[in-house]
């Protein structure tokens, strides 16, 4: 009795943390594309378009937003809105609060993270990686610090704006992936890229 119920809590386990956690081959695949060219695209501008010197265009919170626009596109963390909002309102809040307390970063990390956190909350906008971006506008060098609130357009919002678009097709190439979750705005870009 106690060993076929330890064997049935084993498979249950196993169930639980393996098989339900699996993605099909298909999903990782568009999952691998998608990231892929979106922030292959980004570090392509900043390799040709931008001086060496100048190489600011491609920001580590772009792999963490990569992860969730391309690889769990369901998740309301995901959603353009979120995307967008979430890193455009993350590097003002960051920006603004490194020109308030430059160099105490003990004092200005902690406030960018916890005022971009409580200001996607109010705007709904809410992306965890925007907390990396508000972190990178106080923490980054000195390039992006003398960006000022331009860090705000670029890297950060053109930056997302790529990640969204190559989003937009490939998440929607295929009849079993729906990007956003927004029924009208699906319909909309399946109805395009096919016609």
């Amino acid at each position: 009795m106690v060993k076929k119920k330890i064997r049935r809590a084993v498979r249950v386990s196993k169930y639980v943390l393996y098989k339900e956690t699996l993605v099909d081959y298909k999903e990782k695949f568009w999952s691998f594309m998608g990231a892929f060219l979106g922030v292959g695209l980004i570090a392509f501008c900043q390799a040709d378009f931008l001086p060496k010197i100048e190489n600011v265009f491609l920001i580590g919170s772009f792999g963490a937003s990569s992860v969730l626009v391309y690889g769990a596109i369901q998740s309301p963390l995901a959603q353009p809105r979120n995307l967008i909002g979430g890193h455009v309102v993350s590097a003002l809040i960051g920006v603004t609060v490194y020109k308030i307390f430059p160099d105490i970063v003990w004092l200005t990390a902690p406030l960018a993270v916890a005022f971009s956190i409580i200001a996607m909350q109010f705007t709904k906008t809410l992306h965890p990686p925007g907390g990396a971006t508000a972190l990178l506008a106080v923490t980054g060098t000195e390039k992006i610090k003398s960006l000022g609130y331009m860090y705000a357009f670029s890297p950060v919002l053109t930056g997302v704006s790529i990640l969204l678009l190559v989003a937009l097709v490939f998440n929607n190439l295929t009849k079993h992936r729906s990007y956003p979750t927004n029924s009208k705005l699906t319909r909309f870009f399946k109805r395009k890229s096919w016609q």
